[in-house]
């Protein structure tokens, strides 16, 4: 392996330069991407319209494009799906990454351009391990097969032009034959439907493979572990794949499931990296195993825009570049990219933790919060919170969400959590004290309501049955690696019907 590493890096050596090139001016490196967008994007529709020819810097880009959201863009997408050219983007997009979301059964259809895979996806999959072997030169992930969960929707046909799916279909339809030779499963599983048959046909394709690094999203990556586990009768994943080495994870907050995969996983050379790789494009990519920030990816197409706190849902929001942005405070997301994206919000929120280079955390999104009594509760807050009161009282969850119960005559307003335990606390009176102080020590609004009881009372924490959140998804056809349960709702919508399920046993 020591030959191959070498030669790896030598061949990671120009794209590692790049890299270090956009740490250091990030500034010019966002101006050029934006320059280049506009000037590829002259001659379609909305660069006509908009008169991108005569766009000479970011100011004239921003004074003539508006921000928008999917709503807003939905009937020119649905143009481009029935097979009209040149609209967002020159010529033709063949391939769109379906998303219903997490709160709304109404899909949304992101088109998906040549560009966009190659310069932007394929790029930061390929980052991810450039990243990873300069880490880790010693490192023996190539010997192997990358295990990839993704999720459940086949590539289908639109028309005869178009196609839409998983973002995770699109990739694995496109990838060069030869990444098929150290991938694992067949793509036939890989890209099942059903759930329940393809962790069967999964875990057969798999458990004698030589895995050495595994892809996908947390909490359902441990169902298909855990199945493995119970089909061969083994005590931990190292007992089937005993070169594993690295988890490459994203989608949700890895911190409360931190201590399963220790578990499950009990090895020092064991790494863990987590990514933002969404629909819209791949955003960041950690690059410092002792920290939990993720180093935003400036040159891959996309530029950049960051909408204050204070400017959510104003009709013209204020919107920074990233030259004016400040550590520690929370902005929505607003890419333009090589996909057609236009000053788009992604719906996701994030911190800078770092300038010089731009690291981020993933704070929440933009309608997952709770905010009925003043409290701006992001999932930030609560994963946290919920982290740290598992650590106390040596729970281990599954699931959880939480959402207001509102004030009445007769009572003052708290938060509701119900919540899937892997492993219940033997107090739960106890976890909920600590959840509750978690909450107050990172959150001084959170606390400045609960201070005296005189806003919110302590909150109420609901115990989920065995597989509350698996049957819901289920129920509304969210069974796949990626999928989420929303954290956090302003509204009871969905802790209702949770608790009305929750009964039935």
């Amino acid at each position: 392996m020591p030959i191959l590493n070498s030669i790896i890096s030598l061949v990671n050596l120009r794209r590692l330069s790049q890299i270090d090139h956009f740490k250091s001016n990030p500034e010019e490196v966002q101006k050029g991407q934006l320059m280049e967008l506009v000037k590829k994007a002259s001659s379609t529709e909305l660069g006509r319209y908009y008169d991108f020819a005569s766009i000479k810097s970011i100011k004239d880009f921003q004074e003539r494009v508006p921000v928008q959201k999917y709503e807003q863009m939905e009937t020119v997408i649905d143009k481009i799906r029935h097979g009209d050219k040149n609209v967002l983007w020159p010529g033709e997009i063949k391939w769109f990454a379906k998303s219903s979301g997490t709160t709304s059964s109404k899909s949304k259809f992101i088109p998906v351009s040549k560009e966009a895979l190659e310069d932007c996806h394929f790029r930061g999959g390929k980052d991810v391990l450039a990243i990873y072997n300069r880490l880790y030169p010693e490192t023996e992930i190539f010997s192997g097969k990358g295990l990839t969960l993704g999720g459940s929707q086949q590539l289908n046909k639109y028309n005869s032009d178009s196609f839409y799916g998983d973002l995770s279909a699109i990739l694995i339809g496109n990838l060069p034959f030869w990444v098929h030779f150290i991938r694992t499963p067949d793509q036939s599983i890989a890209l099942m439907d059903k759930w329940e048959e393809k962790l069967i046909k999964m875990t057969e394709a798999t458990i004698n493979e030589n895995v050495t690094s595994l892809t996908g999203v947390p909490s359902w990556f441990l169902v298909l572990i855990k199945h493995l586990l119970e089909f061969s009768g083994k005590s931990n994943l190292l007992d089937i794949w005993p070169n594993l080495e690295l988890f490459i994870h994203g989608g949700i907050n890895f911190g409360p499931y931190r201590e399963q995969y220790r578990k499950i996983i009990p090895s020092d050379r064991m790494h863990y990296m987590e990514t933002y790789n969404a629909s819209e494009g791949f955003f960041a990519i950690q690059d410092d195993p002792n920290s939990s920030s993720m180093l935003l990816m400036l040159d891959y197409g996309i530029f950049y825009e960051f909408i204050p706190t204070d400017e959510w849902g104003k009709d013209y929001p204020k919107a920074l570049t990233i030259e004016d942005v400040e550590l520690n405070t929370n902005y929505a997301i607003v890419i333009s990219t090589n996909g057609g994206l236009w000053r788009y919000v992604v719906g996701d929120t994030i911190q800078f933790t770092s300038k010089y280079p731009h690291k981020i955390v993933i704070t929440g999104r933009t309608k997952h919060f709770i905010n009925a009594f003043g409290e701006e509760v992001i999932v930030d807050n609560s994963d946290k919170a919920i982290d740290h009161a598992c650590k106390k009282t040596g729970a281990i969850i599954k699931e959880y969400t939480a959402a207001p119960m509102y004030m009445s005559t007769e009572e003052k307003g708290r938060h509701q959590w119900i919540i899937e335990f892997e492993k219940e606390p033997k107090d739960l009176a106890l976890f909920s004290h600590e959840l509750d102080k978690e909450l107050q020590s990172i959150n001084s609004d959170y606390e400045a309501k609960r201070y005296k009881d005189i806003t919110l009372e302590f909150p109420q924490v609901v115990v989920g049955r065995k597989n509350l959140f698996f049957d819901w998804m289920k129920k509304h056809n969210k069974l796949g690696g990626q999928n989420k349960v929303p954290r956090l709702s302003n509204n009871r919508d969905l802790i209702e019907e949770l608790m009305a399920i929750n009964q039935k046993r």
